[in-house]
């Protein structure tokens, strides 16, 4: 904690103090230690457990410890930011970051606040836009506020700082990427953060418990994991357990913080749960032809149940989307989680008798693409360590495509796409393909040429399976 006279420690009324300091009053509340080795740098995670409606150690306090330097973040609720700041943020689609970095080094860093948000407010920016709805003569009260409150962007060798950058707003959840600049000298830390809402589909979902027993799965080795993602079904299904639905098509290997960390760093959005207000709100959207980027996505079903999580890249548009929906499988491989998933394209929106809401998304035909598309925003942001191709989705063409629940066609490689994720970035040069199988070049494959491209290397086994 910070001394109270020690001149190094800048001090902030800082109101993710107040919910750090109010958290360690919860009985329930205990501190989850994780250390992981990734290359030859090792990190310390120190996290409080998630909030009750929050899966995974997903809280929205975290800390990261790197080089002499542990850095925290936060983001509070729309509620507690209207009683620190006395003004409403969340309405002028501003959300203040926390941030608090002790820099026990030798090295003197620079903060670039662009990485945690390159469209972030300055705190005259912040405090003139909220101060619009509040009397004249309280405005210079704001923007000192808005001032005293802010986060130093110099943190000096053996120094501590804390404060808030503010943000664009974002709902549901939000990836935190905090970069130090010192001479010669780089540090990055990844922070994934969901926030309570009541309105996301995750805070409906039993992940929550089912991912508290994780570590009890059984644990595979590679080749019996690769053998398990091979001899699954193909495809999603109704809730009956019938039908024939999108290609279950990706799997993703790593704690839920690691992908939920490198899903969101990708620009991947959760997705809020279907509601009076969300049908409203995508009414609206479709109306006006604009964006939704939460826009809630339907339930298919594997493992007897709906999707665990459900995530999207939005357009302009709410018809157009890439998004994907995973289910935490039952087993583990070498010790790490494993997601099965389904991702695809939206193209556009039709009308259907085989939709509760009568309407439903258009897929792209050409699923591997958005597979492959997957795969590319994971290298992009340097969070894939390694990735695989293995059977199990059954090959169809062009000419003889298959159709999922609601009759629109695609056509596949047949491949499931397996990817390591890594919350400590890796540069896509560095990201090993472990050569199980071939898979295709998406764009031949939309021509109709041979498209199937060999794999990098022979890692595991001989030959394609």
């Amino acid at each position: 904690m910070n001394e109270p006279n020690n001149p190094n420690v800048v001090k902030t009324n800082c109101l993710a103090c107040r919910v750090r300091k109010s958290a360690t009053n919860v009985s329930s509340l205990v501190f989850v230690v994780v250390l992981f080795l990734a290359g030859c740098a090792t990190h310390s995670s120190v996290q409080p457990v998630a909030d009750k409606n929050l899966p995974m150690d997903l809280g929205r306090i975290q800390a990261l410890e790197e080089k002499g330097v542990t850095v925290q973040v936060a983001v509070p609720t729309d509620d507690q930011v209207s009683r620190f700041f006395g003004v409403d943020m969340a309405g002028h689609d501003i959300q203040p970051i926390w941030v608090h970095i002790d820099n026990q080094s030798e090295v003197n860093y620079w903060l670039l606040p662009i990485a945690v948000d390159a469209d972030y407010y300055s705190p005259d920016e912040a405090a003139l836009l909220t101060g619009e709805s509040i009397p004249a003569e309280q405005r210079n009260a704001n923007r000192q506020r808005f001032r005293a409150n802010a986060m130093p962007f110099f943190i000096p060798a053996h120094s501590t700082h804390e404060g808030y950058i503010y943000g664009s707003y974002k709902r549901g959840g939000r990836f935190i990427d905090v970069r130090l600049s010192g001479h010669l000298k780089f540090i990055r830390m990844r922070f994934a953060v969901l926030l309570p809402t009541e309105g996301f589909d995750y805070e409906k979902s039993e992940l929550r418990q089912r991912y508290a027993k994780v570590d009890e799965l059984p644990d595979l080795q590679l080749p019996a994991c690769r053998e398990r993602l091979r001899a699954m079904v193909c495809c999603t299904t109704t809730s009956d357990g019938e039908g024939k639905g999108d290609p279950l098509n990706i799997a993703l290997v790593g704690s839920g913080e690691d992908v939920v960390a490198a899903l969101t760093a990708s620009g991947w959005n959760f997705t809020e749960a279907i509601t009076i207000d969300s049908i409203r709100r995508m009414i609206g959207a479709a109306i006006a032809e604009g964006a939704f980027l939460t826009a809630p996505v339907s339930s298919l079903y594997t493992y007897g149940r709906s999707q665990d999580l459900a995530l999207q890249r939005g357009r302009s548009t709410i018809n157009q989307r890439n998004h994907m929906r995973l289910w935490l499988a039952p087993f583990r491989c070498e010790g790490e989680p494993v997601w099965v998933g389904q991702v695809s394209r939206d193209i556009g929106v039709k009308v259907t008798s085989k939709s509760p809401t009568l309407t439903t998304h258009i897929i792209d035909p050409d699923v591997d693409e958005a597979r492959e598309y997957l795969l590319h925003s994971l290298l992009h942001r340097d969070a894939v360590s390694q990735f695989a191709f293995v059977r199990g989705v059954g090959e169809a063409t062009l000419d003889q495509p298959r159709f999922n629940l609601t009759d629109d066609p695609y056509f596949t490689d047949g491949m499931r796409m397996v990817l390591w994720v890594s919350r400590k970035p890796v540069p896509p040069h560095m990201s090993q393909d472990l050569g199980w199988n071939e898979s295709a070049d998406p764009v031949r494959e939309g021509r109709g040429e041979q498209h199937m491209i060999p794999a990098l290397m022979d890692a595991i086994g001989s030959g394609s399976r």
